[in-house]
């Protein structure tokens, strides 16, 4: 990033927030986690920034050696951008101040859940059980588009997510983002079913994925809630007598 803007401290974390703490930048890295994108993906993963801004993020990071753009083989020829090594580093500071921010005050704002984000949700915080059978899993996130279709393996390490679907799936979940995330952490499927989904396969491969995907966070460390007369303000100045 241009020096000017820099924060010139001898620290690691202000080195760090020199490189990655521009408006957009741990979301254009968070959207890269799962695999390499377009401009075009990028933009429909993140809708509200302007594409002089995306641009800039891009060449930025590009610049600092977090990612790199790279032409695809034949026959697709499309230029996508991809993280470097260094830049894949990140995953673990992106996933936990995600986790931090689970326990900020709710919002009751209606916000946007892009496919990358919501599938990052399964990644992170799917909770196996002990007698977990190795299932896969192909989900398609409808209003995502061809860029919404994920392929989910779930062992009992975990659960492994990537942008190719898995050739014979177990099941085949088809819905929306919002509904997806809402049945986070449920052994209830009806609020999939309410929302329009369509599952094909083994009904309890999808049942068992839900459940056992729970974003949470320590409670003992949720952020306070003030009430008003408690919350700081800026002190007011005294004027001539």
């Amino acid at each position: 990033m241009p020096t000017q803007r820099g924060y010139r401290q001898a620290c690691g974390v202000a080195r760090g927030l020199d490189i990655v703490g521009e408006r957009w930048a741990l979301l254009v890295v968070r959207e890269l986690l799962l695999g390499p994108k377009r401009f075009t993906d990028l933009q429909a993963a993140l809708p509200t920034a302007s594409p002089n801004a995306l641009s800039d993020r891009l060449r930025e990071l590009a610049n600092a050696g977090v990612l790199r753009r790279q032409q695809l083989p034949r026959p697709g020829n499309a230029w996508v951008y991809e993280l470097t090594a260094w830049g894949r580093g990140l995953e673990p500071i992106v996933i936990a101040l995600g986790t931090w921010a689970l326990a900020a005050p709710p919002t009751t704002e209606q916000l946007f859940v892009s496919a990358d984000s919501a599938m990052l949700s399964i990644r992170t915080y799917f909770e196996p059980t002990p007698e977990q059978p190795e299932e896969t899993l192909r989900i398609e996130l409808r209003d995502h588009g061809p860029a919404g279709v994920f392929g989910v393996r779930i062992t009992p390490a975990g659960a492994e997510v990537a942008h190719k679907p898995p050739e014979e799936p177990d099941a085949t979940l088809s819905t929306t983002t919002d509904a997806l995330v809402a049945a986070f952490g449920s052994d209830d499927l009806a609020g999939l079913a309410a929302a329009g989904a369509v599952i094909v396969g083994d009904l309890e491969v999808v049942r068992r994925l839900v459940t056992g995907t729970r974003p949470g966070y320590d409670e003992s460390r949720a952020a306070p809630t003030w009430p008003t007369h408690h919350r700081l303000v800026p002190p007011r100045r005294s004027g001539p007598r």
